[in-house]
């Protein structure tokens, strides 16, 4: 198992999205988000190498990984490294997400 480190953006990520969630569909609907977001993160910290690297691909970011959130129309974006996993971002894919990972790279 790696250690997951949530970037401070990611962490305000899905703070924002938990609120969006919330103030759209009630408090079930942001907790469910919530706990459904975090079961995204036990998945990568157990198995990091699961996410896909095509949007990074797509993005030219090299070794960037992506989860999708479960029944949610966004995804964790990481990077796997020897001693971790660094989460960057939580993104909606209506975000255009291309232009935002495009300030990324491998060492950041």
């Amino acid at each position: 198992m790696s250690e997951v480190r949530l970037r401070p953006l990611a962490e305000a990520d899905l703070v924002e999205r938990t609120r969006y969630y919330r103030s759209e569909g009630g408090d079930e609907l942001g907790g469910r988000f919530f706990d459904t977001a975090i079961e995204g993160l036990r998945a990568i910290e157990r198995m990091p190498g699961s996410g896909s690297l095509r949007i990074g691909e797509l993005c030219d970011v090299p070794g960037l990984r992506s989860r999708r959130v479960t029944g949610f129309p966004c995804g964790w974006f990481y990077f796997e490294r020897v001693d971790r996993v660094d989460v960057v971002r939580l993104l909606a894919y209506a975000q255009g997400f291309a232009t935002i990972l495009g300030v990324l790279d491998e060492n950041w």
